[in-house]
Formats: structure tokens, sequence, C-alpha cells
């Protein structure tokens, strides 16, 4: 029997590591374009390596699970084609003892998909975000990242809801002086715009409802009157920005830090509505369970690759990359589902992205005790 199972898992590694160089080289066209266009700005060759090497640990957080997804499909549906599986069971193996290699890496890779997730990719992350900071490939624009309350702008705290190229959505503006924040912006819908010659980027809000805090009691939100607005302009200024007021952002935190910052929301965002702190909380705890999910889905996919493999009784590896590409986007659509579920805490987006994880492993469960 330990024959048999060596003999499993050295096929399993085989198509798993060749499976993870070919999704990872794929996945690597995107950062190669970007190198080629900063070497056309005269970057040297060592800091596009190293961007191009820091680029890989978060790669590897979609392509192991998707390598341990198509090697199960891959391997399990050649022994089915080749008679083998049913050989062994031929000799009394049962279908647990077959799997049970498969079964315990899976778990291997979970662990180090987990280690990866929440410490390794966030840190080459942060680190890459620096470097295209120090060669000024990194613009300002794109700390407007969607579902989280951005404090990197002087005076200003910016929440977007959604974005698609220059609209917007769902936006709150926090306008702020040194007592704290002295009108709240809120607009259904926003659009943004640059004017030449000018270091900053204007936010054209539309659909908009102003509480503006009467003067000595902003920290009394009962003494506010209500403007509602048809058109409403936000300067962001770049003008003084650096580098050196920039905040982390949720994907560059390590699993310590965002536990800290979900632990005490208040103390980074102190002048939020409690509706809006709700958001910012969700919004982290999204990303916490997101890398989790993620690293889960090694085993998840790994159980259901295993039964499907079995019955799709082809040798081909186009089959088992057809199904491989299948459960992939099925279950990366929830994230994605969760992403835009931020902004409505009640929904539980937090939960949204373990329904692939628990469908994979329930579904894949019962079809290996079917087949009993």
């Amino acid at each position: 029997m330990r024959v048999l199972q060596r003999y499993i898992l050295a096929d399993f590694l085989v198509s798993f590591f060749m499976t993870l160089s070919v999704i990872t080289f794929v996945m690597c066209l995107g950062v190669v374009i970007r190198a080629i266009d900063i070497a056309a700005r005269g970057v040297s060759g060592e800091l596009i390596a190293k961007l191009f090497l820091l680029n890989i640990p978060y790669m590897m957080t979609f392509s192991i699970p998707m390598g341990v997804l198509t090697a199960s499909l891959l391997l399990f549906g050649r022994l089915s084609f080749d008679g083998e599986l049913t050989a062994m069971r031929a000799c009394g193996l049962s279908i647990w003892q077959i799997i049970s290699p498969i079964v315990i890496a899976s778990v291997l890779f979970t662990g180090i998909c987990t280690y990866i997730n929440t410490t390794v990719a966030p840190q080459a992350k942060e680190m890459s975000r620096e470097l295209l900071r120090d060669i000024g490939m990194e613009q300002p624009i794109n700390l407007l990242e969607v579902g989280r309350f951005v404090q990197d702008f002087p005076g200003l705290m910016i929440y977007i809801g959604s974005r698609d190229g220059n609209n917007v959505t769902d936006v709150v503006v926090y306008e702020r002086d040194e007592s704290g924040p002295v009108r709240n912006v809120r607009a259904q819908r926003g659009v943004l715009r640059t004017e030449e010659g000018e270091k900053a980027l204007f936010i054209d809000l539309y659909g908009v409802r102003i509480d503006q805090r009467e003067s000595g009691a902003v920290d009394d939100p009962t003494k506010s009157h209500y403007i509602n607005a048809e058109f409403y302009p936000v300067k962001l200024d770049f003008s003084s920005f650096t580098p050196q007021n920039r905040r982390k952002k949720p994907s560059d935190m390590t699993l310590g830090e965002l536990i800290t910052k979900v632990r005490d929301v208040r103390k980074s965002f102190p002048d939020l509505t409690p509706r809006d702190l709700y958001r910012q909380r969700t919004f982290l705890i999204v990303e916490v369970n997101k890398r989790f999910a993620m690293a889960m889905s090694c085993f998840a996919f790994a159980l259901i690759g295993i039964p499907l493999g079995m019955k799709s009784r082809r040798k081909e590896s186009s089959i088992g990359v057809g199904i491989a590409l299948a459960l992939v986007f099925f279950f990366y659509l929830f994230l994605i589902i969760a992403n835009s579920l931020v902004g409505r805490p009640e929904l539980r987006p937090d939960l949204v992205v373990w329904l692939p994880v628990i469908l994979c492993e329930v579904i894949g469960f019962v079809l290996i005790w079917r087949m009993k």
C-alpha cells in the first residue's frame, strides 16, 4: 500500500509543479509588460528584476490553489482512464487509502498558502509599492481604493463605494481642520478629472448631501445643519503630498497588523460616524477572511478535484484544465461579490468569501463517499 501511495503522491507532485510553473508564468506576463514600460524610462535592470521577484509571492496565492486543483483532476482522470484506480481497489484498497496522500499534501499546501497570504505576500507587495514610488511609477490616484476610507490626503478622508474608470459612486468625504471634521459630504456619484498644470485631482460630486457642523461645535453632531446640492467639487491636492504621509493599504498589511486594526478601528479613524466606522471595520475583516479562504481553497479544491477527475475518465489534459478553470471562476466570483458588498456590512461579506470553500468541501466529501 505504501508503494502505491508514494507512486500516487509522486505523480501528483510532478503534475502540481508543472501546473504551478505554467500558471505562474502566464500570470507573470502582465508584470513583464509593466517591466518593459519601466525599462523604457531608463530604470536599471536590477530594479526591474527586483520588482519582478517581489510580485511572485502575490501570484502564488492564486497559482498554488489552481495547481492543486488541476493536478488532482489530471492525476485521477488518468488513473481512472488507464484502469489503475480499478486495479488498486481490486487489491483491497479503499478510496480513502488511495486519496489520503493527496489530501495530506493539500493540507500542507494550505499551511504554506496561509503563511504566504498572511505574511510573505503583503510584505512583498508593500516593498514593490515602495520601489515603484522610488522610481516615480506609483501615482497618488491609486490610493483611492474602493471600499475603504483613505486618509492620505491633507485635510480630507475619502470613501468610494465603487469605481468604473473615472466614474465613482457612493462617495463620502470628511473635510477636517486642526479641531476635527467640519463637514461631511455624501454623494450618489462623482466624476474624477484632472486639470493641466495643477498637481491635483478633482472629484465632481452629484446628488450631494452636506452635513455642516456649526462653528465651535465640532464634537457635538447634534449641532449641525444639512444642505442638499446638485453639484459639489472636491480637490485632492498633490502639491504637498509626500510618500512619508502615506499609510499602508490593508492589502499590504500582515495578518498581525490587520488584526490590530480590526480590534481598534476607532483609534485609526476617530472622526467616522458609527455607520462609516462599521464599513471600515467590515473592509478589514473581509481582507482577513479572504486570505484564509484563499489558503483553505487548496484543501477544498483537492476534495472536489479528486472525484471530478475520477468521473471524467479522460486522460487528456485539456479536459482537466477546462474543469479547473470553471471551478476557479466560480470560486473567485464569490471573492469579487464579497468585495462589492463591503459597503453593505449587514449582508456579511466576510462570510460570503467562505461559501465556495464550504460548497467545494461538502460536494467533494459527498462525491467521495458515494464512490465507496
